[in-house]
């Protein structure tokens, strides 16, 4: 059997999760950059039309109230939740992921008064860790920073928070979320996830994993569109008393009783701020009609499947040619994306998004390809590895210069 015919046959194992057709995507293009931003939905192209030209252009300011802008936030993180395992209106959309984070570590530092530590991976993405550190600057406590093999050994009676990325952005490791949450708890610890290449992509169940508070990004696997809004979830328990520390207006308990006195809003509400972004949130609550019908574990099992492809095609051919698999090989403990490290990744990566194979690079050497299973097909994979011989057999990507020589 060859990879072309191994690909067809995952593709009809998989059909009733393909979902291409819903997506504005060019027949010539193979996008491999879901993980980074997730390609046009129909859905929320038509989402974005109705709301400028009805509800802005003829609603005005009325639509605040007639097409419920103001109940958006939690209308459009109600429908997350159904991705993330989550309770109903335990999720909103606000603000972005790093605001979130933020906020999150704040409202989780409160609850643990007397602690002196927060433990991160040191890998982590880095604005993730810049927050880390401000949080900590702020609050007087000390960061422990360390690998993902040594959390376990991190933890401790002064931890006050455990904060990760639920998937690494480069090598697509996904660290076990029930595990370490329920280690953070034995030493009386709050959790902190990072969902921005979780959710949308992978299995989560925030519920029976136990997990206190989490953030993530809309327009990744959501498919929400450029600098789409970010999301927070907040645990039941915590609902009654976490408090985020920025207090602002859409967060209040009356927003529109403009009292001097700032009295936070009950639930996962209070986790706003300011006036929420219509357009953007209209555009994400478009985008999640997609996974409607979905069977999330299909989805995931596609996924797997192209990647299990993709690392044996990739083994033949491309390993002996100098490449080297930099993705997590345990199906059971890696993401939705897989990837590649080569001394002229850079320049092979350009090769190939000028053949209209979309992927990125991550310094130094990683070439980095996600697998969005809605849309992303088996094939599209066979394709990818046979573009990288070539590609490399005719030193094509010499025509692209070094990563280096980008200003």
């Amino acid at each position: 059997m060859t990879w072309a015919d191994r690909a067809t046959a995952i593709d009809a194992q998989f059909a009733s999760v393909d979902r291409r057709s819903a997506f504005d995507l060019s027949k010539d293009v193979i996008y491999l950059d879901g993980n980074s931003l997730g390609p046009l939905p129909h859905s929320a192209q038509r989402a974005v039309l109705e709301a400028v030209r009805d509800e802005w252009g003829h609603g005005l300011i009325r639509s605040w109230n007639t097409a419920d802008w103001i109940g958006l936030p939690i209308r459009t993180g109600n429908r997350i939740a159904k991705l993330i395992g989550a309770a109903p209106d335990t999720v909103i959309v606000a603000d972005s992921t790093s605001l979130n984070l933020y906020k999150t570590l704040h409202a989780a530092i409160d609850l643990q008064p007397g602690r002196t530590e927060i433990v991160t991976d040191i890998d982590n993405f880095p604005t993730d860790l810049y927050i880390v550190d401000q949080v900590a600057k702020e609050r007087g406590l000390t960061v422990r920073d360390v690998t993902r093999a040594e959390i376990w050994d991190a933890l401790n009676p002064q931890t006050t928070v455990l904060t990760l990325t639920h998937v690494d952005y480069r090598t697509s490791e996904m660290a076990d979320m029930a595990a370490l949450t329920n280690a953070a708890h034995a030493v009386g610890a709050l959790t902190v996830w990072d969902f921005a290449h979780s959710a949308g992509a992978v299995p989560l169940d925030v519920t029976n994993a136990d997990i206190d508070f989490a953030v993530g990004c809309g327009y990744k696997f959501l498919n929400g569109g450029p600098g789409a809004p970010a999301f927070v979830y907040i645990a039941p328990r915590h609902l009654g008393e976490a408090q985020q520390p920025i207090e602002g207006w859409i967060g209040h308990e009356q927003p529109f009783a403009f009292t001097r006195e700032y009295e936070p809003a009950k639930g996962v509400a209070q986790f706003q701020i300011g006036t929420p972004p219509i357009l953007g949130m209209r555009s994400l609550y478009g985008a999640l009609e997609v996974f409607e019908d979905i069977d999330l574990r299909q989805l995931h099992a596609k996924s797997v499947a192209i990647a299990e492809l993709f690392h044996a095609y990739a083994d033949e051919v491309l390993v002996p040619r100098g490449f080297s698999i930099y993705s997590h090989r345990d199906s059971h403990h890696r993401g939705s994306h897989v990837a590649l490290a080569h001394a002229d990744g850079y320049a092979i990566v350009q090769a190939l998004i000028a053949r209209q194979i979309i992927g990125d690079f991550r310094r130094p050497n990683v070439m980095r390809f996600g697998i969005a299973p809605l849309y992303n097909s088996a094939q599209d994979f066979v394709t990818l590895v046979e573009a990288i011989v070539e590609i490399f057999e005719t030193e094509e990507f010499r025509n692209y210069g070094s990563e280096s020589t980008v200003i």
